[in-house]
This record gives C-alpha cells, sequence and structure tokens, in this order.
C-alpha cells in the first residue's frame, strides 16, 4: 500500500503544479495545445487525423533539420535511443488505471446493487443535466471548457481564496438579510391581509347569527 502511494505521488504532485501554475512553462503548453486544437478542430473544421499528422510531420520535420544542422556544425547530434518509458512511470500509469476502474466499479455498485435510491436519483438528474449541457455544445468544446476551467480556477482560488471566502461570507449574509426583509415587508402583508379577512368573515358570521336569535 505505501509503495502504491510513493509510486502515485509524484504524478499528482505534477498534476498538482501544472493546475497550480507552479510550473508555468509546462501550464501555459497544456493551455495552448488545448486552445489550438479546440480552434483547428472546432473553428476551422479541420480533421483530427489530418491535424495529427501535421503534428507529426512538424515534429519529424524539425528533428531532422536539428540533427542535420548539428552535424554541419560539427556538433554530435543527440542521443534519442536512451528515451523510453521506466518501470517507475510504467506503474504510476497502471496504479492509476486500476484506481480509476476500482472506483467507478465502487460507484457503480454502490448506485445499483445497495438500492440507495437518494444516490440514484441524483445521478440520473446529473447524467440529464449533463445530456441537457450537452445538446448544446460537442463533446471537444466540452472538453475546452473543462480544462480551461481546471487551469483558471483552482490558481485563482490559492490565489485569492481568503478574499473569496470573505466575499462568500458578505454574500450569504445579504441573501439572508434579503430573506428576512423579504419575510418582514411581503409575507406578512400577505399574512395579515388574510388575517383581516378571516377577521371580517367571522365578524359578518357572528352578525348574521345574532340577527336570525333575535328573529
Amino acid at each position: 500500500m505505501s509503495a502504491t502511494t510513493e509510486s502515485s505521488s509524484p504524478a499528482l504532485d505534477t498534476f498538482r503544479d501544472i493546475i497550480l501554475w507552479r510550473r508555468k512553462k509546462l501550464s501555459a503548453s497544456v493551455l495552448l495545445v488545448s486552445t489550438a486544437t479546440w480552434v483547428l478542430l472546432q473553428v476551422y473544421r479541420f480533421n483530427f487525423i489530418t491535424v495529427a499528422s501535421w503534428v507529426v510531420m512538424f515534429i519529424v520535420g524539425s528533428l531532422f533539420m536539428w540533427g542535420n544542422i548539428l552535424r554541419l556544425l560539427g556538433k554530435e547530434p543527440p542521443i534519442l535511443s536512451d528515451l523510453e518509458i521506466s518501470e517507475q512511470n510504467a506503474n504510476e500509469i497502471a496504479n492509476t488505471c486500476r484506481t480509476l476502474i476500482e472506483e467507478a466499479i465502487r460507484w457503480m455498485f454502490h448506485v445499483t446493487v445497495e438500492g440507495d435510491w437518494f444516490v440514484f436519483a441524483r445521478t440520473i438528474v446529473g447524467f440529464l443535466f449533463l445530456s441537457y449541457v450537452g445538446s448544446f455544445f460537442e463533446f471537444l468544446t466540452l472538453l475546452h471548457i473543462g480544462i480551461q476551467m481546471l487551469m483558471t480556477i483552482p490558481v485563482t482560488y490559492d490565489k485569492y481564496g481568503n478574499q473569496i471566502k470573505r466575499c462568500g461570507e458578505m454574500g450569504v449574509a445579504q441573501f439572508r438579510r434579503f430573506c428576512g426583509m423579504f419575510n418582514e415587508r411581503v409575507i406578512r402583508q400577505v399574512k395579515n391581509k388574510f388575517d383581516v379577512k378571516e377577521e371580517k368573515e367571522r365578524y359578518q358570521k357572528n352578525k348574521e347569527e345574532k340577527e336570525k336569535k333575535v328573529e
């Protein structure tokens, strides 16, 4: 268990550093690549295979030109044969995939087999809302919006968390004050009108009963 935790911590630390902009170059690269991909596929309507082919051709051509320029300058080209996925990285990827699959299975078991109606209803409503939102956006657009939010909201909250909390507390206080004013001015007026109406009906009823007794 400890080995799994230790092996997965570097990946989590890297992910945390990216979304909190502690590695600015890597964070900017993620934001730039996601935006460029969305613009090419959604705005200019390029095919994904076409864009992927262009990217591969650009990388291969750049490496080819770089190696030839280094040879012309009498320098040794970089050795790329040492590039490989280490066993630790492979274990991290495998453990992450296994954890995600296990969590998905636990969630499905909790929703379906255990028979918790509240969780089941909440899940159905959540997917209905997601399908409704998905009818207005394509998957790539939703993915791009999610990446933009992931790259902006955590770092904003990390920097201005205290100010956001104070604004939230002020907003809650103002909302409670508004509810109190609404209760005093509107609900009480409506209640008073009903009370006056009931008093009139009661008075009219008593008056009619007295007239009947006199007769």
